[in-house]
Order: structure tokens, then sequence, then C-alpha cells
């Protein structure tokens, strides 16, 4: 059943390739190259530092830093000693990371050069005095993290159980509640079971994986674990950016990638498109949102290879659903919006608010089946038996199944606007107001409104050199959608807050109208 019985943890991954296969790379990181049997040295002798400093199974480690080598030899010596591995969202403000640093009752902390001064100034902040690594990967002959490393006296690492977290991500930093999810090590051995039986996530020998999304997001980290499972190279780019990216296809030559819509669209219209040699891609990956019909026939004729959507959550440690494909429709724009079937082994229900199932196209809350699923909340018991119930977890998705048991994700539970009492669902309104030439972008809110409750608000980016008017786009919507869910206004923006998986942060769009709101009724 298992592809490598060998592999027991997530430790187990570099230590079955450096006897199997200990010359192959396994990562590519600004021009430095690192072994299977390097980097299993490298992270024992992590994990002996770690052990050092008196951290035993359970405690918590976490990791400031962009994109690096480093960042895969911090995770992997971590949980070599049993220690749990915590990426932290760089992207935060000192707030909200001060939240999750209190969340996560940090035992140790490898922090990049250029998060130092931030980091020290919370650790003054709450009194605390945390031992550090200082990681600075621009300099590779020097960097503080591979000397103070190299120092460490090998020795005998401890038995991890499989029950162990080995890896805490955090979905929410900026409420002042953040929820560390609790991925065990049994988990991330599930996960890849169901990947093993899936025939559409077969990793084939030299295979390159390049990774250019946030190392804090479970996308990146999950597909870069999976490619090291199946013994590949990760080409590590230390953020996300269009002409490095396309350097890095150009040269480096992957064969497999993943982005955001939004990024393949940012590659594409990149200058350097035009002349960049994509054709050692096999395979991208999206996610984060289904991509257009306009987007993926312009992909798929500059980057001639097969494309993949994956939908999955924190909580489900990897993908629930693929859109295979196969089922890339390029004469079917609804198929294209579908975020697909299900992997083996996962089980999908979609019910109605009294938990009952809805009929084959009657939206509902997905509820989700895994042996994959994570183990809870970190400390967090109420939230966690609030979320899993019985086996299942409640995704917080209102999604529906078609007649070719396709599913489509409809809309956020907490995106959904209730306005008069009715449920008006935002992607709905959004997929009409996108077919107006003049719209390049569109994130519809739901504001306050004295007697509604709430009101459907769209906001706009305009296409480069063309003009509308909110009547104009408002009429658009009047004879494609109910009149309740037609949009009472329309604001005209130049960009959107985005999240660090590349989608509309729309708690960050609705937040000035709610706190002009409550500040008018206090």
């Amino acid at each position: 059943m298992w592809l490598y019985k060998e592999i027991r943890t997530l430790g187990d991954y570099p230590a079955y390739y450096a006897r199997t296969a200990g010359d192959r790379l396994a990562l590519i990181y600004a021009g430095h190259e690192t072994t299977y049997a390097e980097l299993d040295r490298l992270t024992g002798l992590v994990g002996n530092g770690l052990g050092a400093h008196g951290l035993t199974s359970g405690d918590r480690v976490v990791y400031l830093g962009k994109n690096s080598d480093d960042y895969f030899v911090a995770l992997f010596g971590t949980v070599k000693q049993g220690c749990c591995f915590c990426p932290l969202n760089w992207r935060l403000s000192k707030p909200e990371l001060t939240n999750v640093v209190v969340d996560v009752e940090v035992k140790f902390a490898f922090v990049e050069t250029e998060f130092l001064a931030l980091w020290r100034e919370i650790m003054a902040e709450l009194g605390l005095t945390i031992p550090l690594c200082e990681v600075d990967r621009s300099h590779l002959g020097t960097d503080p993290f591979r000397v103070w490393a190299y120092r460490q006296t090998p020795g005998r690492l401890p038995f991890v159980g499989i029950e162990f977290g080995a890896i805490q991500l955090y979905t929410s930093g900026t409420t002042g509640d953040p929820k560390g999810v609790v991925i065990t090590h049994d988990n991330l051995n599930h996960m890849r079971l169901c990947e093993h039986f899936d025939p559409a996530l077969a990793w084939h020998a030299g295979d390159r994986f390049l990774v250019a999304l946030p190392n804090f997001h479970l996308l990146a980290i999950g597909l870069s674990l999976q490619s090291l499972y199946n013994g590949m190279a990760v080409l590590i780019e230390r953020q996300f950016d269009p002409a490095s990216a396309l350097s890095t296809i150009a040269a480096q030559r992957p064969t497999i990638t993943a982005f955001a819509p939004a990024m393949i669209q940012m590659l594409l219209d990149h200058p350097h498109a035009a002349t960049t040699d994509f054709s050692s891609l096999r395979l991208v990956m999206y996610a984060g949102s289904p991509i257009s019909l306009g987007l993926i026939k312009r992909a798929i004729a500059r980057m001639p290879c097969e494309f993949m959507q994956f939908f999955g959550a924190t909580e489900t440690a990897g993908a629930v659903t693929l859109l295979r494909p196969a089922e890339h429709d390029l004469d079917n724009e609804q198929k294209l919006k579908a975020c697909g079937r299900p992997l083996p082994l996962i089980d999908l229900r979609i019910v109605d608010e009294h938990g009952q199932e809805t009929a084959t196209g009657e939206p509902g809350e997905l509820l989700i089946r895994s042996p994959a699923l994570a183990s809870g909340y970190w400390r967090k018991p109420a939230q966690t038996n609030e979320t899993f119930v019985n086996g299942w977890y409640r995704s917080g998705d209102i999604a529906y199944r078609d007649a070719e048991g396709l599913y489509y994700i409809h809309d956020r539970l907490k995106d959904m606007i209730v306005s008069g009492g009715e449920n008006i669902y935002s992607t709905e309104i959004e997929s009409v107001l996108s077919t107006h030439p003049a719209v390049m972008a569109v994130a519809v809110i739901g504001v306050p409104d004295a007697r509604w409750g709430e009101a459907v608000k769209a906001c706009v980016i305009l296409a480069p050199d063309t003009t509308v008017s909110e009547i104009e786009l408002i009429d658009h919507c009047r004879t494609r959608l109910a009149g309740y869910k037609i949009p009472k206004s329309i604001d005209f923006l130049a960009s959107f807050p985005m999240t660090g998986s590349g989608k509309i942060a729309k708690k960050d769009l609705r937040a000035p109208y709610w706190a002009a709101h409550d500040r008018s009724v206090a």
C-alpha cells in the first residue's frame, strides 16, 4: 500500500534518499545545490543542535523568513528532534505576528537577518528570551545558520512517534485569535497515500518542482514535501517575482510548478514571457481560485503543458479535489469553474443548515472526511470540536455538485452576504461583472445597510485604457441577476489587498466599511 515503506516520519524523507540515492539533488537555491546525502547529514546536525538547547518532543520551533534552502534544512532538522516546525507569516504586522508568537509558545527560533530587528522588538515587548539562530542565506559562505549547524556534535536522535505534530500552520493572524493547525507525521503519511493512489499525481524520474509560493502556506509546503517524498529536486525562489520565475524556468528547466491564477497572469503579462522557453514544463498546478477561460487558453498557448487545479485547506494537509488535466475542457467554461473530484480515500458531503445532504446542483456547506485531516487546532479544544465533527471537517465553503459529479466552490460561508434574509453568493455576482470588457478584476462584499442588514457592494479594477460608470455596470447585472443580487453600489479601486497565497483578502476589503459603521453607531 505504501510507496516507500521505510518512510515513517517526515524526517525519514532525506534519510531514505541518502541511503538509496545520496548523490541526487534535493534542493537548488541561488546557485547552491544540496544533495540528499548532504541534506540528511545537515538536518541531523540541526536536530542535534536543538537537542543541545534542551528541546524535546512536542516543543515548538518557529521559522521567520522567506523561501530558501535553509528553510527546508530547518524544517527537517526540527522534526528529526521530534519538535514541531512552525513557519511564520512574514507579511503580518508586528501586532499580528505577536499574537501568533504568543499562541505558539515557541521554544527556539530561526530568524532571517531581514526580520531580526522585528523579532527582537516582539521578544522585548513580551519579556521573553528565546534561543535564536540567525539565518542569512544571502551570504552562502558565512550563513550563521550553517555555521551553527556544522558546529553541532553528531549524535543519536530521538524516536519520533507518527502521532507527533510535524508542522503547525496558522490560518489567521489578524483577528487576535490565531489558530494553529497541527499536522502530524501520520497526517502527512496519509496525504502521500492519497496522492500515490491518484494517477494524475504520478511524479516521474528526473522531475523538478519549482516553488515560488510563500513558505508559510500549505500549497508551497505540501507540494514541496510531495516532491521530496518522491525524490525530486526542489527549485526554490525566494519569493514570487515574474521576471525571476521566468529566468529560473528558462535556466533550471523545472518540470512541475504551482501558482495562483493571478500569478500565471503576471507571468504571461511580463515582457520576457514572449521569449521564455517553457518546453521543460509538463504540469502547472494552480490553486486559490478557478481560472478564467481566457487565461487558461492564453496559458496553454504559451505554456503547452498540462494544467491541474488543486483545492484543499490547511486543515486537510493537502489536496481534497483535483480538476485533472483531462477535465480542462476549453469548450466548456462552466467546467473550468469546478474544483474537480476528490482524491482517492477522501469523501465529500454537501449539507444544508440542518445537516441534511442537498440535492444535485443545490448549494450547501462542504464537509470533508479524509485520513489526512489535521489533528486539530493547537490548544483550542472548543474550536477543534466545532470544526472537526464526527470525523468530518466543516470547511466553511459553500459548494455544490453537478450531475457529472464535479464539485464547485460557490463561496466562503463567511463571505456569503445575507441581505433582507436572502443568502447571496458573491462569486455569482463576480462572475457576471467579470464578463464586462472594462472589468479587469472584481470582488463583491457585503457592507452595512440600515434597512437590509447588509447590502451588496462590488469593488472593481478597470482594465487599462477603459472607462465605465457605476450605473453602466449595475445595468450590466440587471438582465443577468435577480434584483436582490444586483450591487447597490460600486467602488473603483487601483488594487486589492491580497493574501500570501494570491487570493483577494476580502476581510481586509470589508474592514473600512464596517469600521466606519461601528464608529457611526458607537
